[in-house]
C-alpha cells in the first residue's frame, strides 16, 4: 500500500523548511519591536467557539469548518482561524485582570484548517501568523496593528502592497444599516444565489461578501455602510484616515468590503499584492481589524480588541530568488574529517567541543574514506574544515583549514578556544 498525504495538505522538508524558519523569525523579530508576546493555544477547540464568534452564516461555518464528535460526546472543530481560540485564551485565564498591562498585546502562529479547494498558496492545512491587541478602543491601535503587519512584510522583501480600509462602523451604524441593505436586496431576491437568499434576513452584510459573480454584480449598486455610520463611528474612521496619512501609508476606502467573519466592527482592512505567483490581480496577503464585541460575546468582560492574520504559504510564494539563496546559505560553520581507524573518537571529541563554544559542527557517521568525508564537507558548503590523523593525535591538536581562502592552520587543544574564536570571529 501507498501511503500519502491527505490532500490540501503539504509536507515542509528541508531546505524549505529554511523559509518558514525566516518567515516566522521575521515575524517575531518584528512583533517584538511592538511589544508583543507570544500565545499558543489548542488546535482543536469547542465548536461553539468558531460558531459564535465567525457567525453561523458565514462559509467558515456553513461548508468549510473541520468538526466532529469526540468520544465523549463533545461537538469539536479544528481551528478555521486563530482569533477566536485566542479571544477564549484570554477570557479563561482573566488576562483582562487589572494584573496585565492594557492594552495586551499578543501574536500566535500555527496551523488552521478549512475544508475548500486546495488551490496555490491556499491548503485545507494552512498556517496563519496573526496578532491580536485587548483592551484599547482608540483608532490609533488600528492604525499601528496596519503599520506593523506592512513592517513584517517589508522584513520579508515584500513591497508594493495595496492596503485597502473600511469601516463597519458600531452596532447602530450596522442596525442601520442593515435595515437599508435588506430594502434593497429584497426586490432581487430571485436573482440572487441560493446561499444569498437565505442569508439576506440572517445577515445581508453576508451577500456583500458572495463570490457568486451574478450577485457581486448586484451589489454593485448597494447603498454604502459609509453613509449610516454614526457620529462617533465617523470620528474613529476619521481618525484612523488621518493616522495612516501621518505615518505616510497609503490606502483606498473599498465601502462594500466586509470581511468574511461576524465579529468585525469600525476598522477593518486588507493587504494586497498584484503577483503572478498568486494567481491574476489583486490577492489578499493580510487581513484585519476591530473586533470590540467579540469578548463579551465569548463570556468575557466589555474589552474592545483588534488584531491581523496572513497566510504563511501565501508570502512563502512571494519570497524573490535572492531572498531564498541567501536563506538557503549553508550556515555549518566546520566539518570534522578523521583519518585512520583510531581518529574516530577523536573526531567525536572534537566536534562536540566545538559545538560546547557555539560553532555549529559536523561529522561522518558513514563510516567513509577521508576522500568520501572531504566530498561530505564540500556538499555542505562547510566554511571551515578541521582534520585530525595520527599525527594530529600524536601532538594534541588539529589542522583547520579555512575552504574560503585556502589557509590552513594547526590548533593545539590546548589553545582550543582562543583560537576558535579569532578564527570565526
Amino acid at each position: 500500500m501507498k501511503y500519502q498525504k491527505p490532500k490540501g495538505t503539504a509536507d515542509i522538508i528541508p531546505p524549505f523548511s529554511k523559509e518558514w524558519q525566516f518567515v516566522e523569525q521575521a515575524a517575531r523579530d518584528t512583533f517584538n519591536l511592538y511589544n508583543y508576546s507570544e500565545i499558543r493555544t489548542p488546535i482543536f477547540e469547542s465548536f461553539d467557539i468558531f460558531s459564535r464568534s465567525a457567525g453561523d452564516t458565514s462559509d467558515i461555518v456553513t461548508k468549510e469548518m473541520y468538526d466532529f464528535e469526540d468520544k465523549g460526546g463533545r461537538h469539536i472543530a479544528l481551528r478555521p482561524e486563530g482569533t477566536a481560540g485566542v479571544v477564549r485564551a484570554f477570557v479563561e485565564n482573566k488576562l483582562y485582570g487589572p494584573e496585565h498591562q492594557k492594552p495586551v498585546k499578543v501574536y500566535y502562529m500555527g496551523p488552521m484548517f478549512r475544508y475548500e479547494r486546495p488551490q496555490s498558496g491556499r491548503l485545507r492545512e494552512f498556517h496563519q501568523i496573526g496578532v491580536e491587541a485587548f483592551g484599547s478602543a482608540s483608532p490609533r491601535m488600528d492604525v499601528e496593528t496596519i503599520a506593523m503587519a506592512i513592517d513584517l512584510l517589508k522584513k520579508v522583501d515584500v513591497t508594493k502592497v495595496k492596503v485597502v480600509i473600511n469601516s463597519l462602523g458600531d452596532a447602530q451604524s450596522r442596525s442601520d444599516y442593515r435595515e437599508a441593505l435588506i430594502n434593497y436586496l429584497e426586490p432581487h431576491f430571485g436573482e440572487l444565489s441560493r446561499d444569498s437568499q437565505e442569508r439576506l434576513h440572517k445577515n445581508p452584510l453576508r451577500v456583500l461578501d458572495s463570490k457568486d459573480k451574478n450577485d457581486q454584480e448586484i451589489v454593485k449598486n448597494a447603498p454604502s455602510i459609509l453613509e449610516y455610520l454614526t457620529e462617533d463611528a465617523q470620528q474613529h474612521f476619521a481618525t484612523v484616515k488621518s493616522a495612516l496619512g501621518d505615518l505616510g501609508i497609503d490606502y483606498v476606502i473599498d465601502s462594500n468590503m466586509v470581511r468574511g467573519l461576524d465579529y468585525y466592527n469600525h476598522t477593518i482592512f486588507e493587504i494586497m499584492v498584484n503577483n503572478s505567483s498568486l494567481g491574476h490581480g489583486d490577492v489578499t496577503i493580510c487581513a484585519g481589524g476591530r473586533y470590540n464585541g467579540l469578548v463579551e460575546e465569548l463570556g468575557g468582560p466589555e474589552c474592545p480588541g483588534v488584531g491581523f492574520g496572513l497566510g504563511v504559504e501565501r508570502l512563502l510564494l512571494l519570497l524573490g530568488e535572492d531572498a531564498k539563496q541567501e536563506i538557503q546559505k549553508s550556515d555549518l560553520d566546520v566539518y570534522v574529517v578523521g583519518i585512520g581507524d583510531d581518529a574516530r573518537s577523536y573526531t567525536q571529541k572534537l566536534v562536540q567541543l566545538f559545538r560546547e563554544n557555539g560553532v555549529k559542527a559536523d561529522q561522518d557517521y558513514l563510516e567513509r574514506k577521508p576522500k568520501g568525508q572531504f566530498k561530505s564537507a564540500d556538499k555542505l558548503k562547510a566554511k571551515f574544515v578541521a582534520t585530525i590523523g595520527d599525527e594530529e593525535i600524536s601532538n594534541n591538536s588539529f589542522k583547520l583549514k579555512n575552504m574560503l581562502t585556502g589557509v590552513e592552520e594547526d590548533i593545539n587543544n590546548s589553545d582550543f578556544e582562543s583560537k576558535i574564536k579569532e578564527i570565526l570571529g
